[in-house]
């Protein structure tokens, strides 16, 4: 075995909000030289994701794998919504913006191909009336100010982002005022994950923000049931050293548990009002991640209460899509974990940033997108 979890390194630094900038790099260095010593105690590959586009961004911005002991590999999971959008939610919004809704949208889904590789913001340089709002009760405001059109808003991402539009749809909404929801649950995933046998996996960093809103009990069934760690991280270099340190630790001394180390934020028990609004407006529902499939249970949907403000009730049906990907797209794998980005025949070729062709190289949060913007930067940005 090697330290325990209560060794100085790990609780020294599990809370540095007092930090100054003159000793964050030697606080780095600590925690690096804690996680080699543990890589080195551990003696064996080891396989840790993340979920988090933001964590990603995190660790390719400041170099972290080239950091990292060789045998310690940090993979980058589901953790972008915009990525695991299905391609029938923006087929959907246009075919709705044809029929003169005005669909309203955050910025990172204004360019997300669907499987025709139609965009909404292609969509709306024919015409048709697509708006990019920064929150939700901006597109409220844009049914109050239009109360003679149908106004559609597009609910992506994960517990995150969901109890915005509970909130709105609680506090109540006017009548032309429609939520196309395709708010997805992270722990189900996770079980997917898990139990791929064939993909083998000894640790998750949990994500920061999802697990500000749903606590730390949804994913205590993980250390049980597969027996593997899991770490709640933050969002600075810093905050992912010492989720790892935490992670390596676990895998030493041969536990499994979960672990906040985010603690400034997270709380066990989440957020309440948060978590009530979500169960009074939303059923959870079998649900559809691009490149994936169908996930049980890993969904909201509005409930029937609120079926006179459910965009897909617009349409006499739902727009289904099978192939939700271009040809040759790895995106699927990539979200993942599976393959890394430069495994795909069209990364940084036929898809770029500037020329899209997969979700993943859409979004900020994409591995794709940040693997490009990021693949030759290898100094600890702290």
């Amino acid at each position: 075995m090697g330290r325990t979890m209560t060794d100085k390194t790990t609780s020294k630094f599990q809370d540095y909000s007092e930090r100054t900038i003159s000793n964050v790099k030697k606080v780095a260095a600590n925690i690096l030289r804690s996680i080699k010593t543990r890589s080195e105690a551990i003696d064996r590959p080891l396989r840790i994701m993340h979920v988090c586009g933001t964590h990603e961004a995190t660790v390719a911005r400041s170099g972290m794998r080239s950091l990292l002991p060789k045998d310690v590999k940090i993979i980058a999971g589901p953790g972008c919504p915009v990525c695991i959008c299905p391609a029938e939610h923006i087929s959907t919004a246009v075919v709705l913006a044809e029929k003169d809704c005005i669909v309203v949208t955050f910025g990172d889904m204004f360019k997300v191909p669907d499987a025709s590789l139609t965009t909404l913001s292609q969509a709306k340089a024919k015409g048709n009336e697509i708006r990019v709002v920064y929150s939700v009760s901006d597109a409220v405001k844009i049914a109050d100010d239009n109360p003679n059109r149908q106004i559609v808003w597009l609910g992506i991402g994960f517990e995150t982002t969901a109890p915005m539009t509970s909130y709105v749809l609680e506090k109540g909404v006017p009548e032309n005022f429609y939520v196309l929801s395709d708010f997805r649950l992270v722990p189900p995933a996770l079980h997917v994950l898990a139990s791929d046998r064939d993909f083998d996996l000894d640790a998750f960093i949990l994500p920061g923000h999802v697990s500000t809103i749903i606590g730390t009990k949804p994913y205590e069934e993980f250390p049980k049931k597969y027996k593997i760690p899991c770490v709640v991280a933050g969002f600075d270099p810093l905050d992912f050293l010492v989720a790892m340190d935490k992670t390596l630790d676990q895998i030493d001394n041969g536990l499994s548990m979960v672990q906040n180390a985010y603690p400034r934020v997270v709380k066990k028990e989440g957020n309440p009002m948060a978590l009530k609004s979500m169960e009074n407006i939303f059923q959870i529902v079998d649900a559809r991640w691009r490149g994936v499939g169908i996930i049980p249970k890993s969904g909201f949907e509005l409930k029937k209460k609120l079926d006179d403000h459910n965009a897909r009730l617009l349409l006499d049906e739902p727009i289904e899509v099978e192939n939700d990907l271009p040809k040759g797209c790895k995106c699927g794998k990539v979200i993942l974990g599976q393959v890394e980005p430069e495994s795909c025949p069209h990364f940084l070729k036929r898809c770029t940033p500037e020329t899209a062709i997969g979700p993943c190289m859409v979004s900020d949060e994409g591995t794709c997108r940040i693997r490009s913007k990021y693949q030759d930067f290898i100094e600890l940005d702290i």
